[in-house]
């Protein structure tokens, strides 16, 4: 069992007031009971935290997110680049990954999430380079599992490479007949349904100019078939929608709906060119969209509509998308960019922290498919970061405590982060795998990938 004893404030869910001076009890991978003065059985061991001068929040959920891509942050050559040259130039860099690439950079993506507040993480890894001899999704559970975060990543996939009249090189798409058995494969290699699974997946092609109509099409049923969720990127740049009409003779929204990849079980990354009638669309077929506000900014892309959205009732997550274009893992300083952004063009007002918070965490949760997450509530999954406010940064910001995470602060790591039950972050460290191994063997892996690319 653990106690968290006299936490300053905490915030049981969006729309309920923060508690102060607050106690929660948690028993295996629950929440017990959330109180003030509470007192553990006496016949259980107990693990206490001294919680007083910190806020605890509901553990965030990262919905869209390219974990390989820790390891080619802040590339000078494509710092100033928009979406399509940045792949162009990338993709380069990415064909030459092996074992080691992927389960390093899974363990550090991982980490800098678990660190930053975020305790359930999607993954969009969609290249399977030539040669790589491994089973990437094993390796990804393999790395999540050591650092301790609760995982869901996609099946991703490309079948269309430049010979096709697409971006990425011959060497890392795949034929259509090995990425729908091998979907299947990790579906029952890997999947469970259960509410509070540690492990999910969803399959996800990566994009409209990246995979076929077909494809599209026959990776909706696969999953349906198996009650999964699917995924990719939509109506991320200008460009995607000049080459849907141009090629398919259609917007990407329309193209989705043609191959039955809309509804309850599908979330799109990005969302940026959305016209009303399309988000209106969106809010019928109860599909989601991942915000991305970072990425949407580094690579130039526009603003999501989330406002708009969110008053249709289209159900909007906050997402970290690949470390590439963030250039970061740090989930509540996307939090703040997502607030923050809808304000440039719409006003003080457009975004308040209550629903930043609950994009962060209830709405990730609801999108991917988890049961009772993203709440601090008795019988709801122990997911929980703990942060420290009583440093500098936060003084003159606490009438509002749960508030004063987004709207101030420098350092957004976490004192705790509880995933499941078990604590996997203690006074800001990394339990499951030490900090000094990890930056170690990550930039290891690093420095190789980057040999292999002639960098």
């Amino acid at each position: 069992m653990i106690h968290i004893k006299n936490a300053m404030s905490v915030l049981p869910g969006s729309d309920a007031p923060q508690i102060r001076n607050c106690d929660i009890l948690i028993e295996d991978n629950q929440i017990l009971e959330v109180g003030s003065n509470l007192s553990p059985p006496t016949e259980s061991e107990v693990k206490t935290i001294n919680a007083a001068g910190m806020v605890v929040v509901p553990g965030m959920v990262n919905t869209h997110h390219h974990f390989y891509q820790t390891f080619t942050r802040n590339l000078p050559a494509v710092q100033n680049a928009e979406l399509f040259d940045w792949l162009v130039y990338l993709y380069d860099i990415w064909k030459h990954m092996d074992a080691n690439t992927v389960w390093w950079s899974t363990a550090l993506a991982g980490a800098e999430l678990l660190k930053t507040g975020c305790t359930t993480s999607s993954d969009h890894h969609y290249l399977y380079p030539e040669g790589i001899g491994a089973d990437i999704m094993a390796l990804q559970f393999d790395a999540a599992s050591r650092v301790g975060i609760r995982f869901c990543p996609t099946r991703g996939s490309m079948s269309r490479s430049k010979k096709d009249g697409g971006l990425p090189p011959d060497t890392t798409v795949q034929s259509e007949e090995i990425i729908l058995a091998d979907s299947e494969r990790v579906i029952k290699a890997f999947h469970d349904s259960q509410p509070h699974a540690m492990r999910k997946v969803a399959l996800a092609p990566c994009s409209p100019f990246s995979v076929s109509e077909e494809l599209m099409r026959q990776t909706a049923t696969l999953a349906r078939r198996y009650g999964i969720r699917m995924h990719t990127h939509l109506a991320e740049t200008k460009d995607e929608n000049d080459y849907c009409m141009q090629i398919y003779k259609r917007r990407p929204l329309q193209l989705m709906e043609d191959c039955n990849f809309v509804g309850e079980d599908v979330w799109f990354a990005h969302g940026i060119f959305f016209n009303d009638s399309e988000i209106d669309r969106l809010a019928d077929t109860g599909t989601h969209i991942a915000h991305c506000p970072s990425s949407n900014m580094r690579l130039g892309s526009g603003i999501c509509r989330v406002r708009e959205m969110l008053d249709k009732n289209v159900n909007v997550s906050i997402s970290i998308d690949g470390s590439a274009s963030n250039d970061s893992s740090d989930m509540l300083g996307e939090v703040r960019q997502a607030l923050l952004l809808q304000r440039v063009t719409k006003g003080a007002s457009a975004l308040n922290a209550k629903e930043a918070w609950k994009m962060a965490s209830e709405n990730g949760a609801c999108l991917l498919g988890f049961e009772k997450i993203g709440r601090i509530e008795a019988g709801w999954a122990a997911d929980l970061a703990i942060f420290d406010v009583m440093d500098i940064p936060y003084v003159g910001a606490l009438s509002d405590p749960t508030a004063a995470l987004i709207f101030a602060g420098c350092n957004h790591e976490t004192a705790y982060t509880i995933v499941n039950g078990r604590v996997v972050v203690e006074r800001g460290r990394l339990v499951g795998i030490a900090e000094e191994e990890l930056v170690a063997k990550a930039s290891e892996a690093v420095n190789s990938l980057y040999r292999r690319s002639e960098l």
